[in-house]
């Protein structure tokens, strides 16, 4: 770093983003003697409902150094090898998004080209039968993979659910362990220089100032600094995702402990099932203009599987991004930089991947506009794709029994998601674009269980005799089967490998 380094970062706001900014610059730039403070007030509640995340979490917890198992046990945390779409087709249809692909190219092409010859040859096997995280987990079956798995063995991720309070808590601890500082209070003023209008304070509610070099905008949908302070503007994704509402409640679990998220359609929007080992977090998203606030509680109150363990809290958002996420020397991050319903469990990707990349652009004082524009460009890409890959799940979608899912299957589409769906349909491919979220994998999962099938193949596949494929696929399946069969039962893991805690 060749300019004056910043020596005092100030997170404004708690809850999962702010811990989880503070954690990271208390592991990477405390050892420089960087100040590292935590603005957040009890008055104010967070969101917390998210506990459904991704793989690349297993990245952000190991660069912390965090140990798997005592993580999982302090936050009641279970595994998560994907997500089930229960009743997107229509009443009773189902289909899996799961963290892995669906088995080893084959003479270079990918597997789902060799599965659709044999499927337009009559084969009625499902897709998801390659897909070994689908399988061990409608099993209820879960082992970690193998640090060092031979080439045959199937490959496939996993991530978590857990308590969103408990792992904040938990990175608070971390963080302060390394010097980073927590300020109790309510933030009432930001106050800006003149000359160049960065800011300089952030004004509590006591009247103390708490001044930095850097700030870090973790407030929350109200973007205190960057939207309300410096004025950057929201872009609206309601037309392409028009749920904005959201109504959680946690109940008692019943049943075994499953290895995957739920999201099931419903007339309005969709219902969530997270489970963790002492509870299940439940939630319907939903659209507003088809539902009421009352209806939608009641709704999910019926539908709870065990005793609900408090009120139905009720959240208001809409889908969408800030118009730059890094204006003068502040970063927003977490719900101050935008908003995409937790569908695929997105909320705490973005925020690590906004967090991390921050680190990879971290400014001295001279603020250059080019790493600060390259650094809004990048991000604004990656919250693109992400859109992109949600709304598929609505457009997709076979329902046509509501005013929501009709909507959706007629609202026009972004020009780059349009694009994809143009060229998996013809060709069976899925172009890449740039800060890619998911692999194709991934898409390939929701084309197919949507029900969107291309009109052919990879013609390279006819290389294959069709009788020798259908061997060597059934070959594949028979062992996905049985290394499934093999692993524990998920709950039987847990209690093995990372027992939890009586909860307090």
């Amino acid at each position: 770093m060749h300019g004056k380094r910043i020596e005092r970062i100030a997170i404004i706001g708690g809850g999962t983003a702010g811990w989880m900014a503070a954690a990271l610059f208390a592991r990477l730039l405390g050892p420089l003697g960087t100040r590292i403070r935590l603005v957040e007030s009890e008055e104010i509640g967070t969101v917390g409902v998210g506990e459904a995340t991704v793989p690349t979490i297993r990245l952000f917890n190991q660069l912390l150094g965090f140990d798997e198992r005592d993580f999982l046990a302090r936050t009641h945390g279970s595994f998560k090898l994907g997500i089930e779409f229960r009743d997107w087709g229509g009443p009773g249809c189902a289909y899996f998004h799961g963290f892995g692909d669906f088995g080893a190219d084959i003479e270079g092409i990918a597997p789902h080209h060799h599965w659709l010859k044999l499927r337009m040859e009559g084969d009625g096997t499902s897709h998801e039968a390659y897909s070994f995280p689908a399988v061990a987990a409608r099993k209820g079956r879960f082992a970690p993979p193998p640090k060092d798995p031979v080439s045959s063995a199937p490959y496939y991720q996993h991530a978590y659910h857990f308590d969103a309070a408990l792992y904040a808590r938990y990175l608070r601890e971390y963080a302060e362990a390394r010097g980073a500082t927590r300020v109790e209070g309510r933030v009432v003023d930001v106050a800006r220089r003149a000359a160049d209008g960065f800011v300089e304070a952030v004004v509590l509610a006591d009247g103390r100032r708490v001044e930095a070099d850097f700030f870090v905008d973790c407030t929350g949908f109200r973007a205190l600094l960057i939207g309300e302070a410096l004025g950057v503007g929201f872009e609206d994704w309601r037309g392409w995702l028009p749920c904005d509402r959201a109504v959680a409640i946690p109940c008692a679990r019943r049943g075994p402990l499953t290895p995957y998220t739920i999201a099931a359609a419903k007339e309005a929007g969709w219902r969530w099932r997270i489970p963790l080992r002492h509870r299940i977090g439940n939630g319907y998203v939903y659209c507003s203009a088809h539902v009421s606030d009352d209806e939608a509680a009641a709704a999910l109150l019926a539908d709870l599987e065990g005793p609900a363990l408090a009120e139905p809290r009720l959240l208001r958002f809409a889908a969408g991004r800030r118009k730059a996420f890094w204006a003068k020397n502040c970063v927003a991050i977490g719900l101050a930089a935008g908003f995409l319903e937790p569908l695929e469990s997105t909320s705490i990707q973005l925020i690590q991947n906004g967090l991390t990349r921050l680190i990879e652009y971290f400014p001295d004082a001279d603020y250059d506009p080019a790493m600060i524009a390259e650094y809004n460009r990048v991000t604004a890409n990656e919250y693109a794709r992400v859109r992109d890959f949600l709304i598929l799940h609505y457009c997709a979608a076979g329902r046509r029994d509501a005013p929501l899912w009709r909507d959706c299957a007629a609202t026009p589409l972004p020009d780059t998601l349009r694009h994809k769906v143009d060229v998996f349909v013809s060709t069976g491919r899925v172009p890449m674009l740039t800060e890619e979220s998911y692999a194709e994998a991934s898409w390939v999962a929701i084309f197919l269980g949507s029900g969107v099938a291309p009109r052919r193949y990879d013609p390279l596949v006819d290389r294959i005799d069709s009788a020798v494929l259908a061997q060597g696929m059934r070959r594949r399946r028979e062992e996905i089967r049985r290394v499934a069969e093999a692993m524990p039962t998920h709950e039987a893991f847990l209690e093995r490998a990372c027992p939890a805690p009586a909860m307090a």
